[in-house]
């Protein structure tokens, strides 16, 4: 049926058809050469088309149907509005058939990545592997990427290049079997006369509307043995290939049967679901109007809101073509809108939705500058100003790497950072010598509020090659630039890109995150250096209580910059106000650094004047690290970690010396459960948490070998097993029966001496501490007032349940090692005794209990059962003036039955 649908539509019969009577056809030859040459590249295409789909089966089909049925639609759009001649016919209709005969690796006479270069299909493995695993990949993993990323990759490429392709295909050959060169337009003169705007037209229904009056501005004469009218309008013809392309959507494209037998996956399958359902679209005026063969049921609600926003798409291409068309005074299409999209209801009136109605409920933005106002600042990141600096340098710092990438001779680059004071008024500038930015990334990328500009195809495409040199940003959430504003609403951003004219320099002002900004040239003939400076007035003097240097102690630009850039691959050059010359923060790596550069780059030395005694137990601190701190690895054995485990009342000072989380190298948390740094990645958009980048498996590791290392200096004391305690329970339970974990009337308990200790008792208080407080060093149970020891009764026991902190609480949770045999418990609505073991089975009292259950011969339920009938409301009286009584679990040996 398909082989004549093309020859009855108007267009095919006003033009290129063979006339009927009565009288002959003064251009019958020229007609028939026409025809002739359409009809043999249509039936070469055919077989390009075929194959194309066997490479690229989730596609909706783009056989020789759809191109036939673009006949008919162009009937559709145009009406009796517009009329063409036969040779415009031909060149439309060759279009026709070339305008998406690259939507598959047929079309390429190569591998997809071949005919994509080395470069781009790299930085389009980079970002599809970013966008399924969240981190950028490694070399090997570019060259060699798991399957299922590479058949994405391909369709990617296929989908943004095809229309290029598209327009090579007119002179590319292919070989026979004998060695002969096959065109798809045989006939030279029309390949050389009209191959390139057949190309140049193909490709254009991928381009911008606007791009269309400028690439075809110009009409084409006629060929010597043509009649001299057959002039060809580009314009008009794009136009009509455009809309007969966005208006060919019905069942067609997506046959029921082709659909069971292809079964398309993802995206591709909901296009496929709403396409099956469309009946072939009529013109009611200026209208196109849709409907659907049969109602959507619920099952199918996600295609029927696509079918809206698809349709929608068609509307707006109309409405643009008809614009631009009526703008530049041609004759318009009679096609100009699409009917019912204006509304899911009236939508609905075309396309049925059964047992279910469409209510367009999808998140709205009515006010963007407002949203940015409020999520790209203190509302996101807190009152912390000094985020701000931290989000500025990491971009300056992508900047810069990112043109070394591309340009391996450049001179090493830097960031500069500096503080200036005028009149009273404070400005902090971020300068950097990377890749700058054009108009068009400053418009859709910068500006594109939550985008990453690294990671969107559009700078990927304007920067190709990244990925090929390693290049991996730290950018992830698309909103790190709007953070400028914590320090004030007076932003201006000048920038140039590396490689272009001053001419192409740029300013971008800003008056508050809620207002739109100013985008200009550059005025007059002054230098603008390549790269991005970014200046903010400050809203606070940076030495206020809640200014730019309130987390430091000096309040010097140095050390803040050093506190936030724990890592660096490129020089962070910092001017203090008045100051004639920098101080450098050169480049270093924690993964690659020795325990000492690790310690003094994450605790500087104090030179301050005044700070001797703080500067003495920073280097005994060195010393212990130097010592003690083994590092964390991941599954390729790579350093993410080197710390020890820390307790802040192991070493006494003025100040603590926190573990730090990192991410990409800048601060992100500071941790008292150890000392020294472990890499995260961020869990929020702040980045003030992050999830650490080791595993479980690989902490465990780490909390062992530090188990280890303290046993062997011989530092792991009661004291220190005390605290330690329930850290080393959760990482491995159940705890090891020679740490110390609770205090008693005799002293310190383990477990493996509580067997003798209970055996002794046939009944047990546990204290829960308040008002009885316990302390480590040394171990004791205190009173809360007076701070005197307080003798425990003999049959006393308190646990010390010394509390973690982030992040190990996330990699080793409370609740992970809960006795899952009594989950059940979870939903009782009553404190019932397996509810109360069900919690208290995780942390340290699970173990105590298990062992005095098999010292006294008994089950959990003849143990704490008696405690719920109680209602789990003992306590007991230990002496101490005004301490009162204790609560606690008033646990007794059951009697044989």
């Amino acid at each position: 049926m398909t082989e004549h649908v093309h020859t009855n539509t108007s267009l095919w019969k006003n033009t290129l058809a063979a006339r009927p009577g009565p009288g002959p056809d003064p251009h019958a030859e020229q007609r028939e050469r026409l025809r002739t040459s359409y009809t043999e590249l249509r039936r070469k295409a055919a077989v390009l088309l075929e194959e194309n789909a066997r490479s690229m089966p989730d596609f909706t089909v783009h056989d020789i149907s759809h191109v036939d049925a673009l006949w008919e639609t162009a009937d559709l759009v145009c009406g009796d509005a517009v009329t063409l001649n036969p040779a415009e016919a031909y060149v439309l209709g060759c279009a026709f058939v070339l305008h998406d005969a690259a939507m598959g690796t047929a079309a390429y006479g190569t591998t997809v990545p071949e005919a994509l270069g080395e470069k781009r299909w790299r930085d389009l493995v980079s970002l599809a592997y970013y966008e399924q695993e969240g981190c950028w990949p490694e070399r090997g993993e570019l060259e060699d990427p798991p399957a299922e990323i590479a058949e994405a990759c391909v369709a990617t490429a296929i989908r943004e290049t095809h229309a290029e392709q598209a327009k090579r295909l007119v002179d590319q050959p292919w070989r026979s079997s004998t060695g002969n060169e096959i065109h798809l337009i045989d006939e030279v003169q029309l390949r050389e006369w009209y191959g390139p705007l057949i190309g140049d037209l193909a490709a254009s229904h991928w381009w911008p509307v606007d791009r269309l009056a400028r690439e075809f501005r110009h009409s084409i004469g006629s060929l010597p043995w043509q009649p001299s009218e057959w002039i060809i309008e580009p314009l008009k013809l794009a136009c009509i290939l455009r809309l007969a392309d966005a208006t060919q959507v019905d069942s067609r494209r997506a046959p029921s049967f082709l659909f069971s037998l292809r079964r398309p996956r993802g995206v591709s399958r909901e296009h496929w679901r709403f396409q099956e359902h469309i009946s072939r679209p009529y013109r009611n005026g200026d209208r196109v109007t849709y409907s659907s063969l049969r109602p959507f049921p619920p099952q199918d609600a996600a295609s029927w809101w696509l079918a809206l926003e698809y349709l929608r798409g068609i509307d707006r291409e109309l409405r643009a073509v008809d614009a631009l068309l009526h703008d530049l005074g041609r004759d318009r299409l009679a096609a100009r809108a699409v009917a019912g999209v204006d509304s899911p209801e009236r939508f609905a009136e075309l396309f049925r939705a059964q047992d279910w109605r469409p209510i367009d409920a999808t998140v709205k933005v009515s006010d963007i500058p407002s949203l940015v106002g409020t999520l790209g600042g203190r509302q996101l990141y807190g009152d912390e100003p000094e985020v701000a600096l931290r989000e500025l340098v990491q971009n300056a710092q992508d900047a810069v790497l990112a043109r070394q990438t591309l340009q391996p001779d450049f001179p090493l680059g830097q960031v500069d950072v500096r503080l200036t004071e005028t009149d009273g008024d404070w400005c902090l500038e971020v300068r950097d010598s990377g890749t700058g930015m054009d108009e068009e990334t400053l418009v859709h990328g910068l500006l594109d509020f939550g985008t990453s500009g690294w990671s969107s195809t559009s700078v990927r495409n304007r920067l190709p090659g990244l990925a090929d040199g390693g290049f991996r940003p730290s950018g992830r959430f698309g909103i790190g630039f709007f953070s400028v504003f914590l320090l004030g609403d007076e932003v201006e951003l000048t920038t140039r890109r590396y490689d272009a004219s001053l001419a192409d320099a740029r300013r971008l002002t800003f008056h508050g995150p809620s207002h739109r900004p100013l985008l200009t040239p550059v005025p007059g003939q002054g230098w603008v250096p390549e790269g991005t400076t970014v200046r903010v007035r400050l809203a606070k003097s940076p030495y206020a209580s809640d200014g730019l240097f309130n987390r430091t102690d000096d309040e010097r630009l140095a050390q803040l910059a050093q506190r936030l850039v724990l890592e660096n691959a490129v020089p962070i050059h910092t001017w203090e106000p008045g100051a004639s010359g920098p101080e450098i923060l050169p480049p270093f790596s924690l993964a690659s650094g020795s325990r000492e550069e690790v310690f003094d780059r994450l605790y500087p030395p104090q030179a301050t004047k005044g700070r001797a005694g703080e500067e003495k137990v920073r280097l005994q601190m060195r010393d212990d690290f130097v010592s003690r701190a083994t590092e964390v690895c991941d599954d390729k054995g790579r350093r993410v970690g080197l710390a020890m485990l820390w307790s802040s009342l192991n070493h006494q000072g003025q100040r603590d010396h926190p573990g730090v989380v990192t991410v990409n190298g800048f601060l992100s948390d500071t941790s008292l459960a150890f000392a020294g740094y472990l890499t995260g990645q961020p869990s929020r958009a702040s980045r003030d948490k992050a999830a650490l980048v080791a595993n479980r498996d690989q902490m465990r590791q780490w909390i062992h070998s530090q188990t280890r290392r303290l046993r062997d200096a011989g530092l792991f004391d009661d004291s220190l097993q005390m605290e330690l305690a329930y850290t080393l329970h959760c990482a491995s339970a159940p705890l090891s029966d020679d740490i110390a974990f609770a205090w008693s009337a005799q002293g310190v308990l383990r477990l493996s001496d509580v067997p003798a200790w209970a055996e002794r008792r046939d009944d047990i208080f546990l204290c829960f501490g308040w008002p009885l407080i316990w302390q480590s060093r040394p171990p004791a149970v205190r009173h809360p007032m007076s701070g005197e020891p307080v003798q425990l009764p003999d049959n006393c026991l308190v646990i010390c349940q010394y509390g973690t902190t982030s992040p190990l609480t996330e990699v080793f949770p409370y609740a992970a090692n809960r006795d899952s045999a009594y989950e059940f418990a979870r939903d009782h609505p009553t404190l019932s005794w397996q509810k109360i073991w069900w919690r208290l089975s995780s942390g340290l009292y699970g173990p105590f209990i298990r062992a005095l259950c098999e010292v006294w011969s008994c089950t959990l339920e003849s143990l704490l059962a008696p405690l719920e009938r109680r209602d789990w409301s003992d306590s007991i009286d230990v002496g101490g003036e005004g301490l009162g009584p204790v609560p606690g679990y008033h646990l007794r040996r059951p009697t044989a039955t």
